[in-house]
């Protein structure tokens, strides 16, 4: 037989595994083991997902245009050539009555949500957007601005969380991360387009420009599908195969996802009923499986949020007038609007590649370390303001500085993650319920937090209040040391495995510790281990 023959008679495409007993005693075995399946052919098409995603999250650059719109109205309609001229009083007004409507918005959409799906939630939430708008641009006085403002809160409250869940639902885990980071993403640039519109364009001229998100996010959602998850929950497997096959394409092995996604809500009973009685609801919230994602959750809003990055949002101008730089305030708005959206995108790359743990770090210790250097800069700033004559200050660009590293680091982490993980750690059957009450209370933290600013200045003294957020930067990091578990490359069912109890943790075993549970297990269970091996010049089966 030649060289030539030989090779024919060896199966390529098996690899065969000797184990022998080692010192501890582990049982052995001679077995072939199949080659693992190509990874490619595991995945599913990436544009089709990459698509329904970025859809999906049309809506939430409408939450940006509304959190920029304030910054470029007040000022406008302040000045003496106003068409609808405001006091101070009615300025507030006018920036805040969004917020108001935001927390209703939330609660909303997780009933809509959970009972008629997240991809009817997503087309609704459109609908008091685009009325908002339309309303504001042909406002005549200042109340017809007001109900503009409470409609498109209202509108953005409702699309934070269906636009994650849906996300989350229709990509695979290693697509999902990165795919759930669109709806920052989307805020970052909403609000750089009103930053920069606004400098060139009347309010009216803007609010009828930012009617046009809304209105296509509106077309486009109807062409997506529903997600699979949810139609499995509804006892539609047939939907949720044709579902899959827009999603994944046809090569890829669709009948396997939809039986997993069975098996899990068989599993967990999301699945028997089209919807849960009130006993039933409750039950699965005070289940562990949402109790304890929720708690972290609404400890990671909390954290994130009174480190001052709304603050710093709402005070920008103020902040860097009073740091006594040199450059345009106006100008220093901007870009600081154009580096939020550059690492926001940068944040939703190194989500895919390096986790949520390490981006929350490095979130935490860079907004610590930058807003207590805020603090202290003010603080020397005030006592040179105070001397008899005062001083000039000196180091003008470091508040700068501070301002900048502080939304870097920020919007990497504590602006991507957790809104990420909303579509991630909640149990299916409430997914969308609790994800609901979840964006409410992050919501009412950024009220909280801007509301309490002035007071604060007043009570620590402007620069108290900067180290104050910098001290809780600090603690939120050794929180999420101790707390945040690491959800990268996990599928949605290990996540809630994990926090229903039914396994201890989401890190990967190692194949050792693998191979030895197995051969324990076969020495418990009163088997012989042996030493089994090929016989000489012959070829393994």
């Amino acid at each position: 037989m030649t060289g030539k023959d030989s090779v024919v008679l060896v199966d390529k495409n098996t690899t065969p595994q000797i184990m022998a007993t080692g010192e501890k005693g582990m049982a052995v075995t001679l077995a072939t083991v199949e080659s693992q399946p190509n990874k490619a052919a595991e995945r599913g098409k990436a544009m089709r997902q990459v698509v329904a995603a970025f859809v999906a999250n049309l809506g939430t650059i409408n939450t940006g245009l509304i959190f920029g719109f304030s910054a470029v109205v007040i000022p406008q309609l302040q000045a003496t050539d106003s068409l609808i001229p405001v006091d101070e009083s009615q300025s507030s007004w006018v920036a805040s009555l969004s917020a108001i409507g935001t927390p209703i918005g939330c609660l909303l959409s997780g009933y809509v949500m959970d009972n008629f799906g997240r991809k009817k939630a997503l087309i609704a939430t459109q609908i008091p957007t685009i009325i908002g708008w339309i309303i504001i641009a042909c406002a005549s006085n200042v109340g017809m601005i007001y109900a503009g403002r409470v409609l498109t809160g209202f509108g953005s409250g409702m699309v934070g969380a269906p636009a994650r869940v849906y996300t989350s639902e229709v990509t695979q885990p290693h697509l999902r991360g990165m795919l759930c980071a669109l709806a920052s993403t989307g805020i970052s640039l909403g609000v750089l387009i009103q930053y920069t519109l606004g400098a060139f364009t009347t309010w009216k001229f803007l609010s009828g420009m930012s009617v046009i998100v809304p209105v296509a996010a509106f077309i486009l959602m109807l062409l997506m599908p529903e997600t699979p998850n949810y139609l499995v929950s509804k006892q539609k497997p047939e939907k949720a195969r044709r579902s899959l096959a827009r999603l994944r394409g046809s090569s890829y092995n669709i009948d396997r996802e939809v039986e997993q996604l069975q098996s899990f809500a068989a599993k967990t009973n999301a699945s028997g009923k089209k919807q849960l009685s009130m006993r039933e609801t409750i039950q699965a919230l005070v289940h562990p499986s949402c109790l304890k994602p929720f708690a972290i959750l609404t400890v990671y809003f909390m954290m994130y949020q009174f480190s001052g990055v709304n603050t710093i949002t709402f005070y920008a101008v103020e902040i860097f007038r009073d740091s006594g730089t040199k450059m345009d305030k106006n100008t220093c708005t901007i870009l600081l609007g154009v580096v939020r959206l550059i690492f926001t995108i940068v944040g939703a790359i190194l989500l895919r590649r390096c986790g949520r743990r390490p981006l929350t770090f490095i979130s935490g210790i860079g907004c610590g370390f930058t807003m207590v250097g805020l603090g202290v800069y003010l603080y020397f700033k005030r006592q040179w303001d105070l001397a008899d004559p005062p001083i000039e200050p000196v180091a003008t660009w470091f508040p700068v500085a501070c301002i900048f590293i502080f939304i870097t680091t920020c919007t990497v982490g504590f602006l991507i993650v957790p809104w990420v993980m909303i579509g991630e750690l909640y149990p299916m059957k409430v997914r969308g319920l609790v994800g609901g009450f979840t964006t409410c209370m992050a919501h009412s933290f950024v009220f909280i937090v801007v509301k309490t600013y002035p007071f604060l200045t007043h009570l620590l003294e402007r620069h108290g209040t900067f180290i104050l957020y910098g001290c809780f930067s600090f603690v939120g990091t050794v929180f999420f040391y101790l707390c945040l578990p690491e959800t990268k490359g996990k599928t949605l069912q290990e996540i809630e495995d994990y926090f229903s109890g039914r396994t201890k943790t989401l890190k990967k075993a190692k194949p050792g510790n693998a191979d030895q549970q197995d051969g324990q297990q076969f020495l418990a269970n009163g088997a012989k281990p042996s030493v089994l091996s090929p016989e000489k010049n012959k070829l393994l089966p």
